[in-house]
């Protein structure tokens, strides 16, 4: 088909036109970006975490006054959770994942190293943290009795408690030893020396915070808590039950204490993605908006088109085009406008993600995601256009050819 024509219609109608092309650019620029940031949501949401997520509750705690016999009370609320049935497993840490804190620490490769190698979350627990957070070894071993310290000793004044060993992820230990067997390595943290005992697949950042890769460096040390967090192990089924008798056994064993959490790890995860899954439902619900309203306009502009060119369009059918030929004439009208509108949206769609780039610190958006918003409004163009295109093509030369 020749394109002249069309350009020289085009020319006359500028306005209307330049209208039709902003409106696909800045649709492109921000279905673009909305859609990457989407993926982004749902990708964090996904992230693995590592523990038996169906199998875990946890019980958090705070004490009345002055405990001198925190570490003495601890061992006693442990050996009551581990006993009460249907519990497997039981320990006391500082953090979980999607817990309201989060423990940190620098590792270093040498003892006088300036710059940290890696800044990863510490969990600390007791022999039974591994099988009750379903953690999976995937090199070494677990923590031989002799490594275990408490907290106690290790925060005392004056105290010269060392911790010996320490577990990374998977995600820590190749980032830390490229290409190399981390167990039996040696790391710095908090300037003290830990020989890498083992390695467990996935353990999730109390935070999530980071990359995929960076939201997974973790480590675990052997000390014994005194109190905070309990995190019980049964089965899914019977939560409900061992959380109740859980509650009933520690407020038997210390009423003056205060409970300030009582949850299902899948609560857990459910309440800290609420804001993710509120954004991702508000972003695909404007990406749906901002499509309707761009076909709305497309299907405007080709009708209002129509209707002024119907004389134009008779004279062209008199002299022998074809209703093939009039569908083609307007579809391809339409493609040249929606190219140049999708060409600026490009720009404008990387110059947005620029913006958000040093507001919010999200990452660079995939060059990716411009071809598919790209294809995306080149398909809605075409659909949008084809209804006052196929009306054109069905109007009778004679009678087009009388109207003015």
């Amino acid at each position: 088909m020749d394109i002249l024509p069309i350009l020289s219609t085009l020319r006359r109608h500028k306005t209307a036109a330049a209208l039709i092309v902003l409106e696909i650019a800045l649709s492109c620029a921000i279905i673009c970006n909305a859609v990457f940031l989407i993926s982004t949501r749902l990708e964090r949401m996904d992230r693995v975490t590592g523990l038996a997520e169906t199998e875990l509750l946890r019980i958090a705690i705070n004490g009345i006054g002055r405990d001198d016999d925190a570490e003495l009370k601890s061992r006693v609320d442990m050996a009551a959770l581990r006993a009460i049935p249907g519990v497997t497993a039981a320990t006391s840490t500082n953090q979980i994942p999607f817990g309201n804190s989060s423990w940190n620490s620098s590792i270093n490769l040498t003892a006088d190293q300036d710059v940290p190698s890696m800044n990863a979350a510490m969990y600390m627990g007791d022999e039974q943290l591994l099988e009750t957070f379903g953690l999976r070894l995937v090199a070494g071993r677990d923590f031989a009795a002799s490594e275990y310290v408490t907290w106690k000793a290790l925060s005392a004044p004056g105290s010269t408690v060392k911790v010996p060993a320490v577990i990374l992820t998977r995600a820590a230990a190749e980032n830390l030893f490229p290409g190399d067997n981390a167990v039996g390595q040696r790391v710095y943290v908090n300037d003290d020396p830990l020989v890498i005992v083992g390695v467990v697949e996935h353990l999730l950042r109390p935070g999530d915070s980071g990359g995929p890769a960076e939201a997974q460096f973790s480590m675990i040390v052997p000390i014994r808590m005194t109190a905070g967090t309990y995190v019980l192990r049964t089965s899914p089924e019977r939560r409900a039950e061992v959380q109740a008798a859980a509650v009933a056994a520690l407020d038997r064993i210390n009423p003056n204490r205060i409970i300030t959490d009582q949850s299902f790890f899948t609560q857990m995860r459910d309440d800290y993605y609420r804001q993710d899954r509120s954004m991702a439902w508000l972003l695909v619900t404007v990406c749906i908006a901002l499509l309707v309203v761009t076909a709305l306009g497309i299907v405007g502009l080709a009708s209002f088109w129509v209707q002024q060119r119907t004389k134009q369009i008779g004279i062209r059918r008199a002299l022998g085009a074809t209703r093939g030929q009039i569908l083609r004439y307007f579809q391809t009208e339409n493609l040249l406008l929606a190219t140049l509108g999708i060409l600026l949206g490009m720009i404008g769609a990387y110059g947005i993600n620029q913006l958000l780039m040093s507001h919010y610190e999200l990452p660079r958006l995939p060059a990716l995601y411009l071809p598919i918003g790209a294809v995306a409004l080149w398909l809605l163009g075409q659909i949008a256009v084809f209804g006052p295109a196929r009306r054109a093509a069905q109007v009778p030369p004679a009678v087009a050819t009388r109207s003015v």
